[in-house]
């Protein structure tokens, strides 16, 4: 579903990204960790046609982002980093108007899934509330509904459980893995006992670079079962 071929992105004389490639299936949870700074969330917004990458390309089920930007966000659902919304609408219009933006013109087409995301997101206590006035972890809530809205073949969360409880956190990590077998997901997080509990692979990138690509068992293994915090650090330490 997707693939990332030579990824590059400069700012400048900074390369935040450089050369980064990797393939997701239908099916994959893929942890995508690293350090603040290494080049994570600039890569899925490359992905998702946030941004032109400097080079390289990323293909989402066989489309381009660059040449075919509108046909690839249609396909995927995207959890930014602080869950941007409109402040002044309440929650329910919010989703309303991203309904309507994806495509469910009419009450009879909109309402159902408005209904289905603020059912699976816990939302209904907070539907008449504004944006603005509600807690870090309900603003998190209205943006992983919003990204499952249209119901994606591709997921791509950067950081989906910041500021959730721990009983929020469970339960997103709950949505995540029932959606998992027909999805692709791409999951950022610092929360490495997060990615044990869900993700099927591990991509850690340091530097801008991909310097592990391998299912849990098969990292532990070549780490001679060491935990993932002690991997996580012998790989990434040069970045602190």
């Amino acid at each position: 579903m997707i693939e990332v071929k030579g990824l590059v992105k400069d700012y400048g004389a900074l390369r935040a990204v450089n050369g980064v490639s990797f393939t997701v299936r239908r099916g994959d949870v893929l942890g995508f960790l690293g350090p603040n700074g290494a080049g994570k969330s600039t890569t899925m917004k490359m992905i998702t046609g946030f941004l032109r990458p400097t080079a390289g390309s990323a293909l989402v089920n066989g489309h381009d982002v660059t040449a075919e930007p509108v046909v690839v966000k249609r396909l995927v659902g995207y959890l930014p980093e602080n869950a941007p919304a409109y402040p002044e609408m309440t929650v329910g219009e919010f989703l309303g108007f991203i309904a309507e933006i994806r495509g469910f013109r009419t009450v009879e087409l909109s309402r159902p899934r408005i209904e289905h995301v603020i059912d699976l997101c816990h939302l209904g206590p907070v539907r008449r509330q504004s944006i603005e006035t509600l807690s870090k972890g309900y603003k998190q809530r209205v943006g992983f509904a919003q990204a499952l809205l249209h119901d994606p073949p591709v997921l791509v969360l950067d950081e989906p459980t910041d500021g959730l409880d721990p009983n929020q956190k469970h339960e997103v990590r709950s949505i995540i893995k029932q959606m998992a077998a027909e999805k692709t997901v791409i999951l950022s997080t610092h929360i490495l006992e997060e990615v044990e509990a869900i993700c099927t692979r591990v991509i850690i990138i340091s530097r801008g670079q991909v310097v592990v690509d391998d299912t849990l068992d098969g990292l532990r293994a070549r780490h001679a079962g060491a935990r993932l915090d002690e991997i996580f650090r012998q790989l990434t330490q040069t970045d602190t």
